[in-house]
């Protein structure tokens, strides 16, 4: 199974101004996350915004990807579903359209259907039947279902294709060390998320990367190399200079930011989200853009 360290952007689904796929732009948003020296790039996920796509157009999506991918990047599907069978129809899928890996939320509906331990374990192994590439589990807040400790390390040492495991909630770094203490070698490969706005705690209690949004991966992906490499001090210091940006994506824009960036760019045609998301206050993207040209930020340069 493929090694995973490093940064993992969660690429953005290009919209046209009325709404529909732009495959075109699609495409130019792979190429720009390869220039940037990502790791692997991660197609479907919520900061794709997945639940605003059919199936057709999920599978566009990923047929786009893996094209234009050409095998210089491995490329992670997010195939989340709260249906065990569909879950598993998705993962394979993904496989035969050449993904490198697939990720998944535990199953839940709202706030108030969730699944007990033993039906996400159950849930997880049916995923994982007849799967070779590995899986991460994301550990995400929108998710009601909870992953403690415990369950995420059974889940690493009963189904041989839980190799990852993205947390991405409050506390991250303690329970990332948690992990890597009750999980041990069937777990190589803990992740953070949240835009890695507490990436360096999250590395020292052993992450091993970062899925991050598709702003900045060239920064995050010295920062997680630098420190897995024992330059601590100088990855401090980069991730330390890009906190702002980090911060105001975070906690401003969202998943907004990237697609307004992009734009701006010249990477894609347009920055429109789906109704009923709405578009960030002008003075807003305002700021967004003049932190971005502060920090040279390649996203605005790269085209």
């Amino acid at each position: 199974m493929i090694d995973l360290k490093g940064v993992i952007p969660v690429a953005p689904t290009a919209f046209t101004e009325d709404e529909e796929l732009d495959l075109e732009s699609q495409k130019r948003i792979v190429d720009y996350l390869v220039d940037a020296g990502s790791d692997a790039i991660c197609v479907l996920a919520n900061f794709s915004e997945q639940f605003s796509l059919t199936d057709e157009e999920r599978e566009s999506v990923v047929a786009a990807t893996m094209n234009q991918a050409d095998n210089r990047i491995p490329v992670c599907v997010t195939t989340s579903h709260y249906s065990a069978r569909i879950a598993a129809e998705r993962s394979q899928q993904a496989q035969e359209q050449g993904a490198a890996m697939v990720m998944l939320m535990p199953p839940f509906v709202g706030s108030s259907i969730t699944v007990s331990e033993e039906g996400v374990l159950e849930y997880f192994k049916r995923v994982a039947d007849n799967l070779d590439v590995p899986i991460m589990v994301q550990d995400a807040p929108m998710s009601p279902t909870p992953l403690s400790v415990e369950l995420l390390a059974r889940l690493a040492k009963e189904v041989p294709q839980v190799r990852y495991a993205k947390i991405e909630i409050a506390g991250a770094a303690e329970k990332i060390r948690s992990l890597v203490g009750a999980a041990g070698e069937a777990l190589p490969g803990p992740f953070d998320g949240e835009e890695s706005v507490t990436l360096i705690p999250d590395l020292e209690a052993g992450a091993q990367g970062t899925m991050s949004s598709g702003m900045i991966p060239d920064k995050l992906g010295q920062i997680v190399h630098k420190f897995l490499a024992g330059e601590r001090a100088a990855a401090e210091e980069m991730w330390e200079d890009m906190l702002p940006m980090i911060q105001f994506e975070n906690r401003q824009c969202g998943l907004r930011a990237t697609k307004i960036l992009m734009e701006e760019g010249s990477i894609i045609r347009s920055a429109k989200t789906r109704a009923p998301m709405q578009e960030v206050h002008p003075e807003t993207r305002q700021q967004l853009l003049a932190l971005a040209k502060r920090k040279d930020a390649l996203i605005l340069r790269w085209s």
